[in-house]
């Protein structure tokens, strides 16, 4: 691959990278926090099932993000992802929280407002949608799976110590399904606007025929990983020690949920199932993996009637509204610079 390709993909990867490091936390931070799984395993198990993820089930999420808008110059690619990348990190310094998934739309939008390009309603109220269901529908999971397994555990009435095994083997496997998940959901916004723009060749291995979009999210998973390496240990901790007042069976279900959600948002098998008995398609749209932490976690709040801190919880909401708009407005700014200053192709 041309040195120029890899220079225009850095901004993916930067992006690609600051998702593992910070998203891993939410499939393995109560496991690592607690004790209960030892980081080096948790961080090899979530690479490998993010990058299966990303390359097996990451096309369904990325065509959404495609329909949104078709960035096909690498230039534009790479300041949309550059601008979501530069998003997310000043939000994330000033307090605020933050979606990738809702940056690299703002970014998207930017670079249609900047082109002269339509954005297409139906796509934009698509997502938009989803950013509204998939907290509720987490919760909505996360309540259903609570009152299964305390039925389940009243029914069986495992000793403390079996108890304990199984919440560590639950917690092992919520977590690799939670992080096939992620890179299935998510790496559409690492590698979705380079899909059109960047020139590489399919390629066989194996026996494999790898194409184009399979090598973008191979590589994008691949940041993700190193991510999830390098400074996921520090986030997962302080997740852990945030959500030590939780139970570990409240753990898991919080995990688990927030995975089927992310999992319902991007698998095309799922998606023409309900199609096929005459229910509609599910949106395959790139959701926040927070998002879904948080709705799993005020569904248990209020099955459980424990307090909730409404000032805080809308702080984050404010944080999911800003993002999108400031990402618009920094690629705007950004594709001017690219193309007048450094004299890149962006449109």
């Amino acid at each position: 691959m041309d040195i120029a390709i890899w220079i225009f993909l850095s901004s993916g990867l930067f992006l690609g990278w600051s998702l593992g490091a910070n998203d891993a936390a939410n499939v393995f931070g109560t496991a690592v926090g607690s004790k209960m799984v030892k980081f080096s395993t948790a961080a090899v198990i979530c690479s490998v099932m993010v990058i299966l993820g990303a390359v097996i089930s990451g096309a369904g999420a990325s065509h959404t993000l495609g329909a949104l808008g078709k960035v096909s110059a690498l230039g534009g690619a790479f300041t949309v992802a550059l601008s979501a990348a530069t998003t997310v990190y000043f939000m994330t310094k000033s307090g605020l929280p933050v979606s990738t998934g809702q940056a690299i739309v703002g970014a998207i939008i930017g670079w249609n407002l900047f082109s002269g390009m339509k954005t297409d309603p139906d796509t934009l109220t698509k997502i938009l949608s989803t950013w509204v269901l998939c907290p509720i529908l987490a919760a909505i999971t996360a309540v259903i799976l609570f009152k299964c397994v305390s039925v389940a555990i009243k029914h069986i009435r495992p000793g403390l110590f079996q108890l304990d095994n199984w919440t560590r083997i639950g917690l092992i496997v919520a977590g690799a399904f939670g992080s096939y998940s992620l890179g299935a959901n998510n790496i559409a916004n690492v590698m979705g606007v380079f899909v059109l723009s960047t020139p590489i060749d399919p390629m066989e291995l194996f026996g494999i025929s790898f194409s184009p979009a399979m090598q973008l999210f191979f590589i994008g998973a691949v940041a993700i990983s190193i991510g999830v390496f390098t400074y996921s240990k520090k986030v997962m901790l302080t997740v852990g020690d945030n959500l030590i007042a939780m139970t570990p069976i409240t753990a898991w279900v919080v995990v688990m949920a927030h995975s089927i959600v992310l999992f319902i948002f991007s698998s095309q098998s799922l998606s023409n199932a309900f199609v096929s008995i005459g229910l509609p398609a599910i949106p395959l749209v790139p959701v926040s993996s927070s998002q879904a932490v948080i709705g799993a976690v005020i569904g248990i709040a209020l099955l459980k009637r424990l307090p909730i801190q409404w000032k805080v919880l809308l702080k984050i909401i404010v944080g999911w509204m800003i993002t999108p708009v400031m990402s618009a407005i920094a690629c705007f700014i950004g594709l001017f610079i690219i193309q007048n200053l450094f004299n890149q192709v962006v449109v």
